[in-house]
């Protein structure tokens, strides 16, 4: 299984082994971790990227609309002006 966010079992379950883990529940966790923990934190990364984009997609959003706005207030104002030149 490959995942997203780079994990090297191996050294892992080295490292628990040099902390006194017994191998086999070292290769357990390490094993369980890698199916487990971490497509979680890529999903949950995924979502972050999401949420950036939508963060984004609002922000120009928000920009037409205050330019769109401005035109509209623009026109009006030169419309009202032109009125009262003619009457």
């Amino acid at each position: 299984m490959r995942h997203p966010i780079p994990f090297d079992t191996h050294a892992y379950v080295k490292r628990l082994v040099a902390a006194g883990v017994p191998e086999a529940q070292a290769k357990v966790h390490a094993r369980a971790l890698a199916e487990i923990a971490l497509p979680r934190a890529a999903r949950r990364r995924a979502i972050d990227c999401v949420d950036l984009d939508l963060d984004a997609a609002f922000y120009r959003l928000e920009m037409r609309l205050t330019l769109n706005v401005g035109a509209m207030l623009a026109a009006w104002v030169a419309i009202t002006v032109a009125l009262v030149k003619l009457l």
